[in-house]
């Protein structure tokens, strides 16, 4: 990581700038997956899972079998663990969901309401990559069952024995996950989207990845297919004042610096002294990883910054727009009030990035890229559709009519105006 001490604000986007992909190279490669998967559904998504996964999948589908295997395969103490997140989740979760909001009257005689209604079909996609990530599935799969929705797909790449890790098919159980397939990256992605002989195609698709997988989505996107967000790369923004722990906040870069390789992380500490310390941590706890390698590449991708003024570091947040911010100073509630731009705030020095990522109850699934300017992490609002409804009496068409009339009217748009009108004249002719 390469400091930089009190860089000038038009620096900071080039210091800050997220690793990306050549786009246009991207996208070929994307289209091309996508569309043998729409024209040849099933036997494409075998081909591109033998290519990209080095396995042959006959039975796409899991199997009750694999299904009770997986379970029977884990240690009872780690299916406790996931039960014990996924109850946090749901408490968390559940008091969101409002499914009738109050009527209200906008004029007499005029009602309108709002009811929330879960998304009949969605698809979950789960990385499986470098880390089979079974929290996702409770971050997904939870507020799907609270929203009500009706079918629950799961995708994830099975590994080289041509299976799903056992965890990611226990949580996929305990959360209500109606169909389970051996899918990964982008082909994935368009099963869902369109729908195979074997994987049905649904309405909405939820789940981090890649930068593939977040193409992919984009891609479907505009094709018909609603998407969660646009959720690529992990990554985070630490602010320590010199109240942190210096092993703390590297222990919460490295945390998703070993995400992968195109992850970042950035450390904005209020003096140098501390930067030098937290750098020095982190040196010294990345040659303990397992996943040393890749984390040294996200590593490759961050930056160190020194800004002694807390309107400074204020102003970076919000600018760079972190997925995970993290605050370890003395008083992170104050500096959280000015904070507009991110996904999800962890404040204070016992608040590692982690316990959200796994069993806090708040959703790991969050915008990345910039994008917490103006996306919200998945909730169960994510799952649900707001239909609006109204309902006018004689009296309320009555005092509304001639204001839609004359609206109407005056867009030249005739027959709308004539739908009031013709109710008006019969309330005018009973009347004599």
């Amino acid at each position: 990581m390469k400091l930089y001490i009190n860089p000038a604000p038009s620096e900071w986007a080039q210091i800050t700038r997220r690793p990306s992909f050549e786009v246009q190279s991207l996208d070929q490669v994307v289209g091309t997956v996508l569309q043998a998967i729409r024209e040849r559904g099933d036997a494409a998504l075998r081909e591109y899972t033998e290519r990209f996964d080095q396995v042959k999948i006959d039975q796409i589908e899991v199997s009750p079998e694999e299904l009770a295997e997986a379970a029977a395969s884990l240690s009872e103490e780690l299916k406790a663990a996931i039960q014990t997140a996924k109850a946090n989740i749901e408490k968390f979760h559940q008091p969101q969901l409002h499914k009738i909001e109050a009527a209200v009257e906008t004029m007499p005689g005029v009602r309108c309401w709002r009811k929330s209604v879960g998304i009949e079909k969605v698809g979950l996609y789960i990385p499986g990559g470098t880390a089979p990530l079974f929290s996702t599935v409770l971050m997904l799969g939870v507020p799907a069952k609270i929203a009500g929705c009706r079918e629950i797909v799961l995708c994830s790449p099975p590994n080289r024995e041509g299976k799903i890790h056992p965890a990611i098919l226990f949580a996929a159980q305990s959360v209500g996950v109606t169909r389970i397939f051996k899918a990964g990256g982008v082909q994935a992605v368009g099963a869902m989207a369109y729908g195979t002989e074997t994987i049905p195609a649904v309405f909405k698709i939820f789940g981090p990845g890649n930068q593939y997988v977040t193409a992919a989505k984009q891609a479907v996107n505009r094709q018909g297919t609603a998407i969660d967000m646009p959720a690529g790369p992990s990554e985070v923004l630490v602010v320590a004042d010199d109240t942190a722990t210096p092993s703390f906040v590297a222990a919460d870069l490295l945390a998703q610096a070993e995400h992968g390789a195109d992850s970042q992380v950035v450390l904005v500490a209020t003096s140098e002294n501390l930067a030098q310390q937290v750098l020095a941590e982190v040196e010294k706890q990345t040659t303990l990883l397992p996943r040393a390698a890749l984390t040294r590449a996200a590593l490759n991708n961050s930056a160190a910054l020194v800004l002694p003024n807390l309107t400074d570091v204020l102003d970076l947040v919000n600018a760079y727009a972190p997925e995970h911010l993290i605050l370890c100073m003395e008083t992170p509630e104050q500096f959280a009030e000015g904070v507009i731009n991110a996904g999800s705030v962890f404040l204070g020095h016992y608040t590692p990035e982690s316990v959200g990522d796994y069993a806090s109850g708040t959703n790991h699934t969050l915008p990345t890229n910039g994008h917490a300017r103006a996306y919200s992490g998945v909730s169960v609002d994510t799952f649900v559709k707001k239909i609006t409804f109204q309902q006018l009496s004689k009296e309320g068409l009555a005092n509304i009519g001639p204001t839609v009339e004359i609206m109407a009217t005056a867009e030249e748009l005739a027959a709308h105006a004539n739908a009031v009108t013709v109710r008006l004249n019969t309330f005018n002719q009973s009347a004599q």
